[in-house]
C-alpha cells in the first residue's frame, strides 16, 4: 500500500507530463474552480460553478500542452510553459471582460472578473505541479470573497453614488428641509439638479448624494416624501437631465 501511494505521489509529481499527473492535475483544477464557483454563484452572478471550472481545467490543460507538446516533439525536458501560458493569461481577459455588467453608469461584476482571472492562474499553478500553492490560493480567494465582505458590511465601509429623483407637486425653491433629511439618515449630498415645469406646477430634483450600502431607503423615502407634495421618488445610478 506504501509503495503504491509512492508511486502515485512520484508520478503526479514528475517533471514528464505522464496520463497519471494529467488526470489528477484536471481533477484537483475542476475542485479548487468549483470551489470559488460555488460562492460566486450564491451571490447570484453569472458566472457560477460550471464556468469557474471549465476555466481552471483550461488553464491547467493549456499548462499541460505547454510542456508536453515540447518534450515530446523537441526533446526538452521541462518543455516550455510560458508559450501557451503567456497566451492564457492575455485570453482570459474575454472572459472577465463579459462578466462585468455596466448599467446607467454603474459597474457591476468587477469581483467576478477578478475571480476569473485568479482562477485562471490557480489552473496554471495546477498545471505545472504547484498543487499546494494551488490550494492556499484558492482558500485565499475563499478568505477575500467571504470573510473580507462580512467585514465591510460589519464596520460600513464603502460609499456609493446614487441620485435621488423626486418629483414634487408645486415650484420648490428651499431644498433645506431635504439636506436636514438626508443629513439625520448620515447621508451626503454632493449636488443638486433641478427642473421646473411652469406650466404643470412640478418640480422634479436630482439630488447626487453619497450612501452606504446598509442605507434603509424605504424609511428615507417616506420621510421625504413628508416634506412636499411628492408625486414619485426613485432611486438611480446616475443623473439623467
Amino acid at each position: 500500500m506504501a509503495g503504491a501511494l509512492t508511486d502515485f505521489y512520484n508520478s503526479i509529481n514528475a517533471v514528464e507530463v505522464t496520463t497519471a499527473s494529467t488526470v489528477f492535475k484536471l481533477c484537483l483544477s475542476m475542485m479548487l474552480g468549483c470551489c470559488v464557483g460555488v460562492e460566486r454563484k450564491r451571490k447570484g452572478q453569472i458566472a457560477g460553478i460550471r464556468t469557474f471550472a471549465l476555466i481552471s481545467m483550461g488553464a491547467t490543460l493549456a499548462m499541460i500542452l505547454s510542456i508536453y507538446v515540447p518534450q515530446e516533439y523537441l526533446g526538452l525536458k521541462n518543455g516550455d510553459p510560458g508559450r501557451i501560458a503567456a497566451q492564457v493569461i492575455t485570453g482570459i481577459g474575454f472572459l472577465g471582460a463579459g462578466a462585468i455588467i455596466q448599467m446607467k453608469g454603474s459597474v457591476r461584476g468587477l469581483t467576478t472578473a477578478a475571480s476569473i482571472w485568479m482562477v485562471a492562474t490557480i489552473g496554471m499553478a495546477v498545471g505545472v505541479g504547484m498543487y499546494l500553492v494551488s490550494m492556499v490560493a484558492t482558500a485565499l480567494i475563499l478568505v477575500v470573497l467571504l470573510f473580507i465582505e462580512a467585514i465591510e458590511r460589519k464596520v460600513h465601509v464603502g460609499w456609493e453614488t446614487r441620485i435621488i429623483r423626486i418629483r414634487v407637486h408645486g415650484i420648490i425653491e428651499d431644498i433645506n428641509p431635504y439636506r436636514s433629511t438626508l443629513a439625520e439618515y448620515h447621508i451626503g449630498l454632493t449636488n443638486v439638479y433641478a427642473e421646473y415645469d411652469y406650466e404643470a406646477c412640478v418640480t422634479r430634483l436630482n439630488l447626487v448624494v453619497l450612501v452606504k450600502s446598509t442605507t434603509d431607503f424605504i424609511s428615507l423615502f417616506s420621510a421625504m416624501r413628508s416634506i412636499n407634495e411628492t408625486q414619485g421618488i426613485s432611486l438611480a445610478n446616475q443623473v439623467s437631465i
